[in-house]
């Protein structure tokens, strides 16, 4: 036994005890710990640690500080003062806590005291990830309520849980701990005999209950009912008759679905913490979300020379999400990874050939493929539940009770029915809810949508249900005002209506019998994305809906909605043209140049032509400042002829200045034709009102007397314009006033 602070390590029995109780440890960062301890004070190589930890197998120096970082945080390193660990940048490893040997054998209380009190835990895994907490939680749920049920969805890791929290409680129950796997049970009635056979009771009649609650009654242990979805009528009987007649045993059950009996305690298994936001997501912060650091075990498990890195963080955290932290699912796709790649695994998760990955060869048949998983589930629901879940399979994200009952129903479904099934299926952990400020909604996990989005397909009612699915949300747009979608403080709302419309809309518009429903739902959702800030999605809808759209609904109140829709869109044009313009005004001409460019010709073909006479005269200065006269003439010619040819005046003085800058800046000036320019936009500017427009020409106009050398007329020219000015003495047109006036103070 090797004694530090708090730990005792009995290296020949693998166990690592804190103050007498088991510690939770994977078996690679164990194999880490031995070693170290074993070299205390000592500098150990990483390369030598990996040899002797990863024995024959080449990994990654990654995967090293994965379970080095595991293990600092189960010992708390760090915590309270607490030193056990520390790197040598370059080096390796040094254990530095002071240790203390002795021959003590394993704590007999880990012996069972009787061969019949032997448990018969599965073994347990290598390393579990992100459920330390919870078994702790379990564990002494299960010390004080005696009877608890972990539920949760396939492959969301309820039996490893159950199995952990067993290793957890052996002290506690003096190893008296037998579990049963009723998976493999097909008949109900054969439940209470599989028990009493594991505890070694003889068998001898049809329903052995009684003997077996007299065996129990009085004896202290814990019994372990793991997978009782598919016979939970017999097994939840059972248990609460064991429940009510054995005071002194406890009984730990996993399912899909709660038991519904006295005495109960429900533990919803959460799933594995994953990132919520790539924004700047590097591979350390990453690698602190539970389900990144699974898939990066599972990866490095699976063969694969793998070190997490900060450009393939985001990638692995939206995998993740993806597969809703169900921990099967995780560990699927980072077997997948060696083969596919991290970028293509991501992809993949697009197609339904994710549901027939492969796991495990020893996991249980349920769980080798998340099909299989599922296709456990789904046989165990009835046939009416069946139906409903193929249905609502067509909402995509969330949804709530009042759309499963427009798209589900039909002559032989009804509303309550619907209800009631949506209720079962949120039992069976089969649909998650989505508690919002006013409205519940619900969710089915991705997995699950494409699986029964396949059986809805199978069963040949996909195009009518995601029929009534694009009309239920066309008329839930026109029902609404577009102010009060926008303004509302339930985001839920927003993420529904969005998801679910992108969907339908993309049905619509595949389908050819179909394609006036998209037409009328883009008209209505439009307006909404566009309020939303979301352009570019709107400008792209609105164009592919007016081109889809019939000869009966051209000039039409329709086409008019798109039309709109369309011009409001094109501000994200305009919103680059005037990027353009501050990156031409800040001195990056060039870039400038280019952003203006691009809004130009997508105002052009879209015949949105409002802004571009103000858009060319900038373009004409940034080209001007990168050299390209020639071309500075030729767009500032084209913005003036469209200004004088509109019968709109509106910025010609503008333009009438930058097209005499441009004279003024040429090898060769044309001083008399930008000073006639000049001077027409400074009468014009003036007729008009518009002293910006005047403060800029008098600034350019006084330039150009400067140049003459009249200094005196130059200074006439500005300081009575500059003079009108009350504020604004910050901005950059006053502020080049300014300096030019001091300059010609100065001369004067």
């Amino acid at each position: 036994m090797i004694s530090f602070g708090p730990f005792r390590l009995y290296a020949a029995q693998r166990l690592i005890e804190r103050e007498g109780v088991p510690l939770h440890l994977g078996g690679r960062a164990l194999d880490i710990l031995i070693v170290l301890v074993e070299h205390a004070g000592e500098v150990v190589g990483k390369n030598d640690l990996m040899a002797r930890v990863w024995p024959g197998v080449t990994v990654d120096e990654g995967s090293l500080r994965v379970h080095v970082a595991a293990l600092r945080k189960a010992l708390g390193d760090g915590e309270s003062g607490a030193r056990y660990l520390t790197t040598l940048t370059g080096q390796g490893y040094c254990f530095v806590a002071p240790v203390s040997r002795s021959s003590a054998p394993k704590p007999l209380e880990m012996v069972a005291s009787k061969p019949g009190q032997a448990h018969n835990l599965p073994t347990r895994l290598t390393r579990m990830v992100g459920r330390d907490q919870t078994v702790q939680e379990i564990s002494e749920q299960l010390k004080a309520e005696r009877f608890v049920t972990i539920v949760g969805p396939g492959g969301i890791g309820k039996t490893t849980v159950a199995v952990s929290v067993g290793y957890e409680l052996l002290t506690e129950f003096a190893g008296a701990i037998q579990f049963l796997d009723l998976g493999p049970l097909n008949d109900p009635l054969l439940i209470p005999g599989t028990v009493a056979s594991a505890l070694g009771l003889p068998v001898q009649s049809a329903d052995p209950t009684l003997g077996l609650i007299g065996f129990l009654r009085g004896k202290r242990m814990l019994l372990i009912l793991d997978s009782c979805e598919h016979v939970i009528e017999t097994a939840a009987a059972l248990a609460e008759h064991i429940f009510e007649e054995a005071p002194q045993l406890h009984i730990l059950a996993t399912s899909r679905e709660s038991l519904r009996v006295e005495g109960e305690h429900v533990h919803r298994l959460s799933p594995l913490g994953s990132p919520l936001d790539d924004v700047g997501l590097t591979a350390a912060q990453a690698l602190d979300f539970p389900a990144v650091q699974l898939f990066v075990e599972r990866a490095i498990a699976s063969g694969r020379r793998f070190e997490l890195n900060d450009a393939d963080a985001p990638v692995v955290a939206e995998i993740c999400r993806r597969l809703d932290g169900i921990a099967l699912a995780i560990e699927l796709a980072a077997g997948r990874a060696d083969a596919y790649g991290i970028q293509e695994t991501l992809l993949l998760l697009n197609d339904r050939f994710k549901l027939l990955w492969e796991g495990r060869r020893t996991a249980l048949p349920r769980h080798q493929t998340l099909r299989a998983t599922l296709d456990w589930s789904y046989d165990l629901l009835s046939e009416h539940e069946r139906l409903i879940l193929r249905r609502i399979s067509v909402f995509t994200g969330i949804f709530t009770l009042d759309a499963a009952r427009s798209v589900a129903a039909d002559d032989d479904v009804d509303g309550a029915q619907i209800v009631a099934s949506v209720v079962s299926l949120v039992t069976k952990s089969l649909i998650a809810v989505s508690a919002g400020d006013t409205t519940t909604r619900y969710r089915l996990l991705d997995t699950t949508r494409a699986y029964a989005a396949d059986k809805l397909v199978e069963s040949g009612e996909a195009d009518a249900i995601k029929r009534r699915h694009a009309v239920y949300y066309r008329e839930l747009f026109e029902r609404t005002e577009t102010d009060l979608l926008v303004s509302t403080n339930d985001p839920n709302l927003r993420s529904e209506l969005l998801g679910n419309a992108r969907v339908a809309l993309e049905w619509s518009f595949s389908s050819r019998d179909d394609v006036g429903i998209g037409t009328s739902l883009a008209a209505v959702a439009a307006p909404f994305l566009s309020e939303l800030s979301l352009l570019t999605e709107c400008h792209r809808l609105t164009g592919r809906a007016l081109t889809a759209l019939g000869d009966a609904d051209r000039g039409t109140r329709r086409e008019m909605e798109l039309q709109a829709s369309l011009g409001s869109s094109l501000i994200h044009g305009v919103g680059l043209g005037l990027k353009g313009a501050l990156a031409i005004h800040y001195g990056e001409a060039e870039a400038g140049v280019q952003l203006l460019r691009h809004a130009i010709d997508t105002l052009r073909a879209d015949r949105y032509e409002l802004h571009n006479p103000t858009f060319l005269g900038i373009l004409a200065e940034g080209l001007a400042k990168t050299g390209q006269r020639d071309a500075a003439m030729i767009a500032v010619d084209d913005a003036i002829t469209r200004v004088e040819s509109n019968g709109q005046a509106v910025g010609l003085a503008e333009l009438l200045r930058i097209k005499a800058t441009i004279l003024m800046s040429a090898p060769q000036a044309d001083l008399p034709r930008a000073e006639e320019l000049l001077q027409g936009s400074l009468e014009l500017a003036g007729r008009q009102h518009a002293l910006a427009w005047e403060l800029r020409t008098a600034t350019s106009f006084a330039q150009l007397r400067s140049m003459q050398g009249r200094h005196q007329e130059a200074r006439d020219l500005l300081a009575p314009v500059f003079d009108r000015y009350t504020e604004g003495f910050e901005s950059s047109d006053l502020k080049a006033a300014k300096a030019l006036l001091d300059r010609l103070a100065i001369i004067l």
